[in-house]
């Protein structure tokens, strides 16, 4: 039955099994796991790992698991976008089914922290935006940032009716990497996540038609200026973002 919160439970066990094979969870691992619902995955991980701490948000399914999981979990209760990671000291990798509705604010929260690897099941369509490449249709946003912060790769596609209630779309488990050097320099990281998100409201538009209007006066040292958004590499968008940066500043002066 479908819970109040519109939570979508895995429910096919050989897919579990490879999800943590593919975290390769050893005996020293701290795991953090979001959601984990009906405890298929969190069963799992407790056998490989040192500990799991698994955050919840429904109490009905806390009252459940609490039956049930071994005595190495630490249960949460509570929202996991509003929860600070860092009182979990000691974790090392992300296991996890995560709730479709919160893929990716939590991602990217997580990306803000230090761990070694992630393992996350997202919607198949969400994680072909993921490592989505210029010229894409499926080039986002969210493309150029996770590329930013993680080397990010589909590992296998999770049809339908592993899960209940059956959701319309397939899922995907997604590994990502956090990155601990960025592969290319931004001077300001928040002014290049505002233009990415700029640029990719007008996807379909010349770098020119955009920034016209703002820096009118100093579009000619502006680069790739005929170029199309969705055509820009991400390390392209960082030379923009870089060049306004200095720009910004001459006109602030």
């Amino acid at each position: 039955m479908k819970n109040k919160l519109g939570q979508i439970f895995l429910t096919d066990k050989k897919t579990a099994e490879r999800e943590v094979k593919y975290a390769n969870i050893k005996q020293d691992d701290v795991v953090l796991e979001i959601g984990p619902g009906n405890g298929i995955l969190t069963k799992l991980l407790s056998k490989k790992a040192k500990k799991v701490i698994a955050i919840e948000l429904d109490n009905n399914l806390v009252n459940e698991l609490k039956k049930t999981l071994s005595s190495n979990v630490e249960l949460i209760h509570g929202n996991a976008l509003e929860i600070d990671f860092n009182k979990f000291k000691g974790f090392n990798k992300v296991v996890a089914n995560l709730p479709f509705q919160i893929s990716s604010p939590i991602t990217f929260k997580l990306l803000d922290y230090d761990f070694d690897l992630a393992v996350l099941i997202y919607q198949k369509e969400f994680a072909e935006r993921m490592i989505a490449k210029p010229g894409n249709k499926n080039y986002s946003r969210l493309s150029v940032n996770i590329y930013y912060k993680s080397i990010c790769e589909i590992l296998e596609h999770v049809p339908k009716t592993n899960f209940k209630p059956q959701p319309k779309v397939d899922s995907s488990i997604v590994r990502i990497i956090p990155r601990y050097d960025s592969p290319f320099k931004v001077y300001n990281e928040q002014l290049f996540f505002d233009i990415t998100k700029k640029f990719f409201s007008h996807r379909r538009k010349k770098i020119k038609t955009i920034l016209k209007n703002r820096y009118k006066d100093y579009i000619n040292q502006i680069s790739f200026l005929e170029n199309r958004v969705e055509d820009l590499t991400p390390e392209q968008i960082g030379k923009i973002s870089n060049e306004l940066f200095d720009i910004n500043r001459l006109i602030n002066q």
